[in-house]
């Protein structure tokens, strides 16, 4: 009988080390078998927590070690060893990802349970004029205004600086003597406290203005400059050296100039990268506190004016109103702002990457046949 006409199956068995076969025909756990194990872990848990008379934090980790324990022995009486050891490290990573993930959520979910109830159209579209001292009404619309005025002038400053910077440290300065001291000092600039940002926009426009206290929207946006440029160089120096010089030399053959090439090839190519970069780096100094409390102050009203008088933010307004909650008549109020304003942060934040993610997708290259 020919090979052709008929075809056998075989069971390929492979010894281990404990003296057992693992083969190729080995029954496999139900789909849905981490599922299960969960939920008996659970149970368990809450069990062995009711008898020992402890609380939901030690009946989680009793479900825990059940379920990282049960899961690997239950894929080594079906599957084998070498299944059970890719479900022990399957139930670990998943164990790690919740623990990371577990802060997150909690301090999401208290936001939102606290300052969702703030959030109302008047708390949105009213300042704190008439009302700083009193204690009762005002809203922070002039905080909206003046984080979104003060990020907006420091995206202004940053963002073509730090564009330019890493378009020169990765397509005209590799292997310069210039470039490495660009990239020695822009790591040292990463690692600077965000007071000494605001020390040194404190310092300049003392100079500038003969000031011996300025309180001014543009000094803020300096601040806040300061710390977003070598987010930005090294978030777009990492997308441009992305991008394949493959391209580069393709365009370069057809006799297309160096600047033009960038123009057109590299920088669209990695477009949607160096945006989200730009926009966390956006992100990130849009929380920043203490160099805007030296140099941009407090204000209850809107002030459109970055070059005249005090500007508020929302950080600097959760700060100092933290300082009112202790007040016995209405420190419930001030900290009802307090939630509010953080929940109303936390969106700009959340929209703003949002907002990253939809112009990387429009704008990234289309891949097709």
């Amino acid at each position: 009988m020919t090979q052709s006409t008929k075809t056998r199956t075989r069971t390929v068995a492979v010894p281990e080390g404990n003296g057992h076969h693992l083969s190729v025909s080995a029954g496999k756990l139900p789909r849905n078998a981490a599922l299960l194990t969960a939920a008996f872990s659970t149970a368990v848990g809450i069990v062995l927590g009711l008898i020992l008379g402890s609380g939901l934090t030690l009946m989680a980790f009793l479900g825990w070690v059940v379920f990282v324990v049960a899961y690997p022995v239950w894929a080594l009486s079906i599957e084998g060893r070498r299944k059970a050891t890719d479900r022990t490290v399957q139930a670990l990573a998943w164990s790690i990802f919740v623990l990371a993930m577990a802060p997150l959520v909690s301090l999401v979910y208290t936001v939102v349970l606290k300052g969702g109830p703030v959030v109302t159209p008047d708390f949105l579209s009213r300042d704190m004029t008439g009302f700083a001292s009193l204690g009762q009404g005002g809203g922070i619309y002039h905080a909206i205004m003046g984080t979104i005025m003060v990020t907006a002038i420091a995206a202004i400053i940053a963002v073509p600086i730090g564009v330019f910077t890493a378009v020169y440290l990765v397509e005209y300065g590799a292997g310069r003597r210039l470039a490495q001291s660009i990239t020695f000092l822009v790591d040292v600039m990463t690692g600077i406290p965000s007071i000494v940002a605001g020390l040194f926009a404190v310092a300049l426009f003392i100079v500038i203005t003969g000031d011996p206290l300025p309180r001014l929207g543009i000094g803020g946006g300096v601040a806040l400059a300061l710390l977003m440029i070598p987010t930005v160089i090294r978030s777009v120096e990492e997308m441009l050296k992305l991008v394949p010089n493959d391209l580069r030399e393709a365009s370069y053959a057809l006799g297309v100039p160096k600047w033009r090439t960038i123009v057109k090839v590299v920088l669209p190519t990695s477009v949607a990268g160096i945006v989200t970069g730009i926009t966390l780096a956006i992100a990130r100094v849009a929380g920043e506190t203490a160099p805007l409390l030296l140099i941009v102050g407090t204000y209850p009203e809107a002030n459109w004016s970055p070059f005249d008088g005090a500007v508020q933010t929302l950080p600097v307004f959760i700060y100092t109103s933290l300082a009112a909650t202790s007040d016995v008549k209405y420190g419930d109020i001030w900290t009802d702002r307090v939630w509010g304003a953080a929940l109303v942060l936390i969106i700009i934040v959340m929209a703003l990457n949002l907002i990253a993610r939809v112009i990387g997708n429009v704008f990234a290259p289309k891949s097709g046949r």
